[in-house]
């Protein structure tokens, strides 16, 4: 299996490769790491996470400010897949940046622009918006009737139509599914905010702070692992 790899050099003498693999795991799936020292080598599976590797260049692991580069010209691969399951590189850049902070990493706002513009030229994965419309549409629908959106109700009535999709979400077992977050996020006071930041390519450094707060709040009530990237998968 052919693997895409970036080297990172820097790397404080306290970090383990299971801090790498946590670290880096938020770009996409790691084949495996070569680590000796204060330098690594990451391979990923897939071109596009070896791209969001580089793009954490100047980033701060374990105190230690981590140089990623590559002697490859990564690229963002054609969307050719018929996998349904959504998983770190289909997601917005802007929002694994937002992982990264609500995880309690350091990223700079540099970064974190960087992540914005990456998004502007590639635009948002036809991938990911298909999943993350159905899974609007899904929740308005059980919550509010057929052909309503949870992003599209005004604020003062969400509470009510949260709980309404909540107890449909439980009967049916879909509140335990992976993509938890996000239905949670969609269905909250935030739900329309939510649904802009991850389907739009319009939006701002302190868009992906806010972002980064409210995961952070989500998980904090209902993780003790912080250091999991927010995984996706498509309702059955």
């Amino acid at each position: 299996m052919s693997t895409y790899n970036v080297t990172v050099s820097g790397i404080s003498p306290t970090t383990t490769e299971t801090h790498l693999h946590d670290f880096f795991s938020f770009c996409g799936k790691i084949a495996s790491i070569d680590h000796k020292g204060t330098e690594a080598a990451v391979n990923f599976e897939k071109p596009s996470a070896a791209k969001t590797a580089l793009m954490l260049n100047g980033g701060s692991l374990d105190g230690a400010t981590l140089t990623v580069t590559s002697d490859t010209v990564h690229a963002d691969e054609h969307e050719d897949s018929k996998d349904e399951h959504i998983d770190q590189t289909d997601k917005p850049r802007a929002g694994i940046a937002a992982e990264y902070l609500a995880r309690g990493y350091t990223l700079s706002d540099s970064i974190l622009q960087q992540a914005i513009e990456m998004d502007k030229q590639r635009g948002i994965s036809k991938k990911f918006l298909s999943y993350f419309n159905s899974l609007d549409t899904g929740i308005g629908s059980r919550a509010l009737g057929p052909d309503k959106t949870i992003s599209g109700k005004l604020q003062e009535t969400l509470a009510a139509a949260t709980q309404q999709a909540k107890t449909v979400d439980e009967q049916k077992g879909v509140s335990k599914t992976a993509h938890e977050y996000y239905t949670k996020a969609l269905g909250s006071p935030f739900g329309k905010k939510v649904f802009e930041f991850y389907t739009s390519t319009s939006k701002q450094v302190l868009d992906i702070h806010e972002e980064a707060k409210r995961i952070h709040s989500t998980h904090k009530a209902t993780t003790t692992h912080p250091e999991t990237p927010v995984t996706a998968e498509k309702t059955a």
